[in-house]
């Protein structure tokens, strides 16, 4: 059984293709910036209650709203995706299976397969399922899949099942918030060619390790929201978060009194789906292994550090010990901007 909350899509071609695109992308931004603070971060753990619960319906509400023609729809122990005339990149939870690509031949689009001739893959959790208009995907055993309906389509270049721990033209590449040279970070979808083998400007994904990640945000204009969709912890995951942004940022208006008000500490486990909208600062820390999904994309220059702000703060009131800010060292000297 699949929940959604209103599916829009629409196919492109040629110019107009690229001037819509990037005209829901605007809006997008605009829509993020109509409210005062950020809304955020909104959590739900599909392991428990799914797309049945108020949480989930709650964060792919909000979603929706503020990304024009997207929507967010969480598959349980699911067989097939059945046909939509929309693009959907769908992340594989739990569950292995082999899965069968066909298209309704009304539907395909040119040069694409018919039911009769469909592409198969293995998939399992970390993988991500690609599926263009008028493509269903049928699975041979049960798998739990969110899922995100698009209105950009990708290139066809891009294969319909992303395996990051069996594809050789993905390695590890350290950065964003695994920067060690040793980290596990595997970019399955980039807005950049030159950083992996999958380009798409609709969403991004990269399957990462995060033992401590710097403190940033992504404004709230340009910028992109943020999912943390969470398949394994250490004992002591947690994000921080804080939709006061903007107060971060002025260091020489902040009082002793606002600090315990900063920054919020949320524990992860697995199954939780954690969406971060523009404008929420967070930070990964105390080992988890997550696909972190990015909407539209991982747009550079949009992803800006507060750690050089975080540490103004602490020696401009004095803190110290437990009273002080968490800052991470690489980011409290200088600005890092990614």
């Amino acid at each position: 059984m699949i929940a959604t909350a209103d599916v829009m899509g629409w196919r492109w071609s040629g110019i107009l293709h690229s001037v819509r695109t990037w005209t829901l992308l605007v809006l997008s931004g605009l829509a993020a910036c109509a409210a005062v603070p950020p809304v955020g971060p909104l959590r739900a753990n599909l392991g428990r209650e799914g797309a049945s619960s108020a949480d989930f319906r709650a964060l792919a509400s909000a979603f929706a709203t503020a990304n024009p023609g997207h929507s967010l729809a969480f598959a349980a122990a699911t067989r097939e995706l059945a046909v939509q005339p929309v693009a959907r990149v769908g992340l594989v939870q739990a569950g292995e299976a082999n899965m069968q690509i066909a298209c309704k031949q009304a539907e395909c689009m040119p040069g694409e397969p018919s039911a009769a001739s469909p592409r198969s893959s293995p998939v399992g959790v970390g993988d991500v399922v690609v599926l263009e208009p008028g493509e269903a995907a049928s699975f041979d055993a049960p798998l739990d899949l969110l899922v995100f309906a698009l209105p950009v389509t990708p290139d066809r270049s891009v294969p319909r099942a992303i395996r990051p721990d069996w594809d050789p033209r993905i390695t590890d590449t350290p950065g964003g918030c695994a920067t060690d040279g040793k980290a596990y970070r595997r970019i399955l979808l980039t807005w950049r060619g030159e950083v992996g083998p999958y380009t798409f400007h609709g969403l991004n994904v990269h399957r990462v390790r995060i033992d401590d990640s710097f403190t940033h945000y992504h404004p709230r204009v340009g910028g992109f929201d943020e999912f943390y969709l969470v398949q394994a912890v250490r004992e002591g995951a947690r994000l921080l978060t804080s939709v006061r942004t903007e107060t971060i940022q002025q260091p020489a208006s902040v009082r002793r009194e606002d600090v315990p008000q900063l920054l919020q500490s949320m524990p992860l486990q697995q199954g939780d789906l954690v969406y971060l909208p523009r404008g929420v600062a967070h930070r990964g820390l105390g080992g988890v292994l997550a696909q972190v999904i990015t909407v539209p994309g991982f747009v550079p220059g949009a992803e800006i550090g507060i750690d050089h702000h975080l540490h103004a703060i602490n020696e401009r009131l004095g803190l110290s010990g437990n009273e002080a800010l968490p800052v991470h060292a690489a980011g409290a000297l200088q600005p890092i901007v990614r």
